[in-house]
C-alpha cells in the first residue's frame, strides 16, 4: 500500500511516523512544498517548541479551543496531552512544566522536537521529499493521483493532507468535495490608539480582566496576564480574548471597543472602602505618589492623569464625583481597538474543512474515502500555551494509525 502525506509539519510527520510504524508493509511519502519541513516547530516557543500543554483530563483540555473543542473531546480520550508526554519519553525527549502549564523539551529547544521527529521518521522507513509542493489532486478508481509543481506524477492507495492554514491544502480538500470554513487570522495583539498608554509600553499586570464589547451580545471576556506594547496591548489574556474574538474581530475589520477591568479581584464597593480608607489614613498625601492597590505606579500614574487629576491633588481633596470617577476606570476603563498586530513569529488561524465532514475516529473524509485529515487545515484552533501543537499530534496520531487499517477496496464500497 501508498500512502502520501501531504505537509512537513508537526501533524504531517506525526502521522506519518504513526502510519509507518503501525503499518510496516505501507510505503509512506512524505510532501513539503518548501525546502525546510518543520519550521513552524523550530521558531515555536520562542524557538523552544511550546509541546503541549500539562494538563491531563482531556474533558478540561477541550475548553482552550475557541473552535473545535467538541470534535476534539472524543479524539482527545485516545491522544491526550499525557501521551504526547509518553510518546517523546519513550524516544528519548523529556519535557518539563512551566509555572503556567506550558510544557518544553527540557533542552529548552525546538532542535530537539525536530531532531526526534525526522530520526523516527527515518527510521520507520518514511520517504521524506522537501521542494516537492503538490498543484493537483485527481481521485482515481484505485486512490489518488498528484500532479506535482515539477509536473511529476504520483499514485497512492491513501492520502492524508496536513497542510496547515495554507491556500493550496485548502484547494486540495475542495477539490475532493469538501467545504471550507473561510480562513481568519486567530491569535494576535491589539493596536490601541492612546499614545499616552504606549508609553507604558513593557508595563505587565498580573492579572486583568477583558471584555470585547459586542452589541445586542453578552461580551467576549478573558481574564489573565496583560502586557502593554509600544503599539497597544499584548500578553495571555489579549491572545486569548483575540482567538475566541477572531471572526467577530474580522468581520469588524479588527475595529473594536475593549472594556478593561485593572483590578478583577476588587469589586467596585470593596475597592470604595478601600480608597476611602486611604482618605482618611492619609490625608495630606498626593494621589500622583502614592498608589494604594496592586497595579504597576506607572500604569496608576496614567490613569490619574487620564482622569486630569493635577499631580499635587492631595487625598482629601479628592471629591466624591473623582471617587467615582476613579472607580469606574479602575474597573471599566475602555479603549478602542484600532487593527492588530502580530503574535511574534507565530501564525495561528481559525477557518479550514468543515469539521462535519471529517469522522474523528479515524480522521478520515466523510466526502471522500481513503482522504485523511490532520492538524491546522482543518477548522480547529486553540489558544496559545501548547494546544495547537496537542491538535497536531491527536489528529495526527489517529490519522496515521486509521491510514491503512482498512483495505483500498473495502474503502472504495463504502
Amino acid at each position: 500500500m501508498k500512502i502520501v502525506v501531504v505537509g512537513g509539519g508537526a501533524a504531517g510527520y506525526f502521522a506519518a511516523i504513526a502510519a509507518a510504524e503501525n503499518h510496516p508493509r505501507a510505503q509512506v511519502t512524505l510532501l513539503e512544498a518548501t525546502r525546510h519541513p518543520l519550521s513552524k516547530v523550530r521558531v515555536s516557543g520562542g524557538g523552544r517548541c511550546n509541546v503541549t500543554h500539562a494538563c491531563f483530563e482531556p474533558a478540561a483540555f477541550v475548553q482552550n479551543y475557541p473552535r473545535g473543542s467538541k470534535a476534539l473531546r472524543g479524539a482527545m480520550t485516545r491522544f491526550q496531552a499525557q501521551d504526547t508526554v509518553n510518546w517523546f519519553g519513550d524516544r528519548g525527549v523529556a519535557l518539563k512544566i512551566e509555572p503556567d502549564g506550558r510544557m518544553f523539551p527540557t533542552t529548552d529547544s525546538s532542535e530537539t522536537i525536530i531532531n526526534c521527529l525526522t530520526r523516527f521518521a527515518f527510521e520507520a522507513g518514511v520517504i521524506v521529499r522537501t521542494s516537492a509542493a503538490v498543484e493537483v489532486v485527481e481521485r482515481t478508481t484505485s486512490g489518488f493521483e498528484l500532479t506535482l509543481k515539477s509536473g511529476e506524477l504520483l499514485k497512492c492507495d491513501r492520502l492524508l493532507l496536513a497542510t496547515g492554514s495554507s491556500a493550496i491544502g485548502h484547494r486540495l480538500a475542495q477539490s475532493l468535495g469538501h467545504s471550507i470554513e473561510p480562513p481568519v487570522p486567530s491569535l494576535f495583539t491589539f493596536n490601541i490608539l492612546d499614545s499616552q498608554l504606549r508609553e507604558l509600553a513593557g508595563v505587565a499586570v498580573e492579572t486583568a480582566q477583558m471584555k470585547l464589547l459586542i452589541s445586542n451580545q453578552k461580551p467576549l471576556e478573558q481574564t489573565g496576564a496583560l502586557l502593554i506594547t509600544h503599539w497597544g496591548l499584548s500578553g495571555p489574556a489579549t491572545l486569548k480574548l483575540s482567538a475566541w474574538g477572531a471572526r467577530f474581530l474580522h468581520d469588524q475589520h479588527y475595529q473594536a471597543t475593549l472594556q478593561i477591568n485593572w483590578l478583577p479581584n476588587d469589586n467596585p464597593e470593596k475597592l470604595r472602602q478601600e480608597l476611602l480608607a486611604v482618605k482618611a489614613q492619609l490625608p495630606k498625601r498626593s494621589i500622583f505618589a502614592n498608589c494604594p492597590v496592586m497595579l504597576p505606579r506607572r500604569l496608576w500614574q496614567y490613569l490619574i492623569t487620564k482622569l486630569e487629576i493635577a499631580p499635587e491633588t492631595r487625598w482629601s481633596d479628592l471629591s466624591k464625583k473623582q471617587l467615582n470617577q476613579l472607580i469606574e476606570l479602575l474597573t471599566q476603563s475602555r479603549y478602542e481597538i484600532h487593527g492588530k498586530g502580530v503574535f511574534k513569529e507565530e501564525f495561528v488561524t481559525c477557518g479550514g474543512v468543515r469539521l462535519k465532514e471529517v469522522d474523528f475516529k479515524t480522521m478520515e473524509s466523510r466526502c471522500c474515502p481513503g482522504l485523511f485529515f490532520a492538524g491546522e487545515i482543518l477548522d480547529i484552533d486553540g489558544v496559545t500555551g501548547g494546544f495547537n501543537f496537542q491538535s497536531a499530534w491527536t489528529t495526527g496520531w489517529i490519522a496515521g494509525r486509521s491510514i491503512a487499517a482498512i483495505e483500498p477496496a473495502l474503502a472504495l464500497q463504502k
